[in-house]
């Protein structure tokens, strides 16, 4: 039987807000050892802040992290999947996007959670997986 994302994915993320500042979102990331954080007003998933996008989006820049908001430095359009989508088949859609994580959201399209490559390597085969991290990892572009 297909393993549903719900089954792998990872539950109660930690978010950051939109007004929140850039310095705020990188010591979360630092308490929590991760490198995103979905963006979130209230329940309702507005972005996404990588470390990446601090560091190319903001300080690279000449942006204050101490003023800056995330909502000036995240990925606003993200990519996302739902909680009963098929697990083989979200592997897939990052390979072919060359993303490393999806945000989970449930039927409301509310926050359930988020999926990783990680994640998924515990569910399914190695190979698979690597066949996807090596294409997103040669083929990925750059900012």
């Amino acid at each position: 039987m297909a393993q549903t994302i719900r089954e792998v994915m990872t539950r109660d993320v930690e978010v950051i807000g939109p007004q929140d500042t850039l310095r705020d979102a990188a010591e979360k990331m630092r308490s929590l050892n991760v490198g995103a954080l979905p963006v979130c007003d209230g329940d309702r998933v507005v972005g996404m802040l990588t470390d990446r996008d601090i560091v190319v989006r903001a300080i690279a820049l000449g942006m204050d992290s101490a003023v800056t908001t995330v909502e000036d430095a995240m990925t606003g359009n993200v990519q996302y999947c739902h909680e009963e989508d098929d697990a083989m088949g979200v592997l897939a859609r990052m390979r072919d996007m060359q993303v490393r994580r999806f945000i989970v959201v449930n039927e409301d399209e509310r926050l359930a959670g988020i999926v990783s490559l990680g994640d998924l390597s515990q569910a399914m085969s190695e190979q698979r997986v690597g066949e996807a991290l090596e294409h997103i990892s040669e083929s990925a572009p750059t900012v």
